[in-house]
């Protein structure tokens, strides 16, 4: 299984980014998939997620409103849209899937990350 995160850059604040998270190597419709993100010298903190099956959404309470999880199941890709961006977004972000919230979280599968750099 490989997950490839993508679409990470320098953007100012206030500006919007996408980035997408492709994933090969199996069927993932009973999966979960999110997004993960960490900051140098920082924890790593849960973004947010999606159900593959029914497209159910749930974020972190600093992205709410801002940020919005999407998956196009033909293209087993799925797409972090982020707007009103702050300095403190500045991270390198994970895609990760897995069978639960809790497994995804401990032991799935995770992409490489992507670097995303906001500019005050």
């Amino acid at each position: 299984v490989q997950l490839q995160a993508s679409g990470g850059g320098l953007v100012q604040a206030g500006g919007s980014l996408r980035l997408s998270c492709a994933a090969s190597g199996r069927t993932f419709s009973r999966y979960v998939m999110g997004w993960f993100r960490q900051a140098p010298g920082k924890e790593r903190e849960f973004v947010g997620y999606i159900s593959w099956s029914d497209g159910r959404t749930y974020y972190g309470d600093s992205v709410k409103g801002r940020f919005t999880i999407s998956r196009v199941n033909a293209r087993n890709t799925m797409y972090l849209q982020m707007n009103s961006l702050r300095p403190e977004d500045t991270a390198v972000y994970y895609c990760a899937a897995g069978i639960t919230i809790a497994q995804m979280t401990s032991s799935g599968y995770w992409g490489q990350g992507t670097l995303v750099t906001v500019s005050s």
